[in-house]
């Protein structure tokens, strides 16, 4: 170079040395090479910016693993951090290695690393060779213990055989690595391909149900308990003659059959096939046979959690009944899904009862076609509370049968449940167990529901307009807590076009949420749902657990907490009738349940949740809890609600009744400034845009109207 010409650019020189540059940045996961480090990582020589897994596709994993801890260290001692890695191919065979210098920050503000680093290439001799082994054995030792632990921790992650199978054909091992794999299991006096890796589909058509007494290393395998390596072709042809011509056209070079063995008995055989000689030193032995033991405990596991799976799923449909023949008028859809851990049995159930002939509670005569809605959850989730689950499912259908109400067939049940598990526990019987049922009796002709509750989540209503409410319904103690518990009854009429869903708090809670959080979740999609009512059971399953079916788990099993059983009930119309317009709700505050009244606040804030003016929301919440209240503190009746929204969007009218059977007519008073009371009907002429008393022949009504004004600013 003469004196005074420009110095060379630091990427050309650098290129000239055959290294190449890189900068990793962790808080966007994009790693920026040039042209020389792009060709060491074994893509085309140009300048990329790769994703994170871009590039761990291309390292060695334990390579991989070891870099973080090395990158941590530099960062603690304010040093350089050089690592040796190996670069694989598209089918896990290394192609070379490199070795990586880089000055490694950590912005504490991110919480992310930054490196600039060279990459350049060290000689190595060819992986799988003498040589190779020899130059590489010190970091080969070194880093067994960790692919080993890497791979033990992944296969015991692993939930089904066919997970198991794809952790296993992930597996690069240190300093040699099989392109190809299959698993044989047994039946009989006959192999079986359980899965296979590195071949396409079908190939393994010739190796299935060979017998044990076939010519075969894994047949052998079976047979002795013990392992077979074949270092090269010609030691197959001699050994296996007949077999041969099989192994023969996927052109390997070596291959290793080693027994699957758990508890002493040997379950199958394991085969990693390479496509360069491979000795099978000690050390490599002694790492094939720990990874053999390994795969073989995790076929054991997850064939053991199928077989658990697939019993508890047969038990748990067993004990779930049919929906029965179609009701006149009404439509009911159900799904249970169990929960993903231990045996998937649990004490969640519904189920249909018909009702014998009579007159209801509600005056109704019925000679047939009453049926009863039950919903309930046994505490627990094993065998025990499966069980418990169908003796007490049984009882219900047994109270009910004879004729007893809502009330009086939760209170035999509670004792029912009581007798069984917290009679004796004093003495060292049985376990505590109680559970959470509600019991509906439908009159399919008048829509007439009657509802007792025992701990259970209230019954949801999904108006005919869309509109979704939570039906607040009177309840006692979960059945067993305490033998002789009180069941009110609610009554109340589901109107055509309404659907009543009633479900478990499986499907409210999973994934995290509480009962607010998991309700708005569950309220969203009853809103958006369009078509009919098995459609909508599918789609309540679907927003928490994606896609499913009556009885099967679907595919996001391992996120779940709890069982789900949702039941719906619709009533339609007669045909050609058009559906009301009007969006009613109807609830009762008694003397001694003033805490109803934040329920009747909450009923009506969902009956208007579409009303355009927040600010006439908040005058209707608060008109309504000065009537109800005053009805509460003047008179010893009860107050019974009804809120109605009518008309078109955008120029509807609310009004609001608030019933009792006091005589006392309210008048309008006139409070000083420090009065607690008196001005709850000003309020109401100064909010309201007309408002009432109507007297009954035993108490009076007092109601107030709202019209919808556009929404302000």
């Amino acid at each position: 170079m003469r004196t005074g010409e420009p110095l060379p650019a630091v990427g050309d020189v650098l290129a000239a040395l055959a290294t190449g540059m890189w900068h990793w940045d962790t808080a966007t996961g994009t790693v920026s090479v040039d042209a020389e480090a792009a060709r060491l990582l074994g893509l085309p020589a140009e300048r990329a910016t790769l994703t994170e897994a871009q590039v761990r596709a291309r390292l060695h994993p334990v390579d991989w693993n070891e870099i973080t801890g090395v990158v941590q260290l530099a960062v603690a001692e304010d040093t350089l951090a050089e690592v040796r890695i190996r670069i694989m191919d598209e089918r896990n065979r290394i192609i070379r290695v490199v070795r990586s210098r880089s000055k490694p920050t950590f912005d504490a503000r991110r919480k992310a690393y930054e490196l600039i680093g060279t990459l350049q290439e060290v000689a190595e001799p060819t992986p799988g060779s003498p040589a190779g082994r020899r130059a590489v054995t010190g970091d080969w030792r070194r880093s067994r213990e960790a692919f080993l632990l890497d791979a033990g921790r992944a296969l015991a992650e692993a939930r089904s055989t066919a997970e198991v199978l794809r952790v296993a054909a992930g597996l690069s091992m240190p300093g040699f690595s099989p392109d190809g794999l299959a698993v044989f299991g047994v039946e009989g006096d006959r192999l079986t391909v359980v899965g296979h890796h590195g071949q396409r589909p079908g190939d393994e058509g010739p190796f299935l149900h060979m017998t044990l007494e076939t010519d075969y290393p894994a047949a052998e395998v079976v047979r002795t308990g013990r392992a077979v390596y074949l270092s090269s072709p010609e030691q197959y042809r001699s050994r296996y003659p007949l077999t041969w011509p099989l192994a023969e056209r996927f052109n390997r070079r070596s291959w290793a059959f080693l027994p699957l063995t758990v508890s002493g008995r040997t379950m199958g055989a394991w085969m990693a096939a390479f496509s360069y000689p491979v000795a099978f030193t000690p050390d490599e032995r002694s790492v094939l046979t720990t990874v053999a033991r390994m795969l073989a405990q995790a076929l054991s596991r997850a064939g053991t959690a199928e077989t658990e799976r697939e019993l508890s799923e047969n038990l748990q449909r067993s004990m779930m009944p049919t929906l029965g023949p179609d009701v006149p008028g009404m439509d009911v859809a159900a799904r249970y899904v169990p929960t993903g851990g231990g045996l998937q049995i649990g004490g969640d159930w519904y189920d249909m009862i018909p009702l014998p002939g009579g007159t209801s509670r509600s005056g109704t005569k019925s000679g047939s076609g009453r049926f009863a809605l039950v919903m309930g959850d046994v505490q627990g989730h094993d065998v025990r509370a499966a069980g418990l689950m169908g003796q007490l499912r049984i009882a219900l259908r047994a109270y009910a049968s004879e004729g007893h109400p809502p009330d009086a067939v939760l209170s035999r049940a509670s004792r029912f449940l009581h007798g069984m598990t917290g009679g004796d526990s004093s003495e060292g019987g049985a376990e505590l167990r109680f559970a959470t049922c509600l019991y509906a009796e439908v009159d399919p002709r008048s829509g007439v529901v009657e509802i007792a509750r025992a701990g259970h989540p209230d019954p949801v209503i999904r108006m005919a307009d869309g509109t979704v409410l939570m039906r607040p319904t009177a309840g006692g103690l979960p059945l067993g807590v305490y033998p002789d518990t009180d069941y009110p009854t609610t009554r109340f009429t589901l109107e055509p076009g309404e659907t009543m869903m009633i479900c478990t708090d499986g499907l409210i809670e999973t994934g995290g949420h509480d009962l607010d959080t998991g309700w708005q979740r569950i309220r969203t999609a009853l809103e958006r749902h369009g078509g009919d009512t098995e459609e909508l059971a599918d789609a309540l399953v679907q927003a928490v657990y994606g896609p499913s079916s009556h009885h099967t788990p679907g595919p996001l099993i391992d996120r779940r907490e709890d069982d789900i059983a949702v039941l719906l009930l619709s009533r339609h119309g007669e045909e050609g009738v058009l559906l009301p317009e009007v969006r009613r709700t109807l609830l009762t505050v008694a003397q001694d349940e003033p805490e109803r009244v934040a329920a009747a606040r909450q009923q009506l804030r969902e009956v208007l949740h579409d009303w355009a003016s927040e600010d006439q929301v908040d005058s209707a919440v608060l008109l309504l809890s000065e009537l109800l209240t005053n009805v509460l503190v003047h008179t010893d009746s009860d107050a019974l609600l009804l809120a109605e929204v009518g008309g078109e969007k955008g120029e509807r009218r609310l009004r609001v009744e608030v019933t009792d059977a006091g005589d006392d007519l309210p008048h309008k008073r006139r409070p000083g400034e420090l009065a607690s009371s008196g001005r709850g009907l000003v309020l109401t002429e100064l909010l309201a845009n007309a408002w009432g008393v109507v007297p009954r022949g035993r108490g009076k009504n007092i109601w107030f109207e709202l019209y919808e004004s556009p929404a302000g600013p």
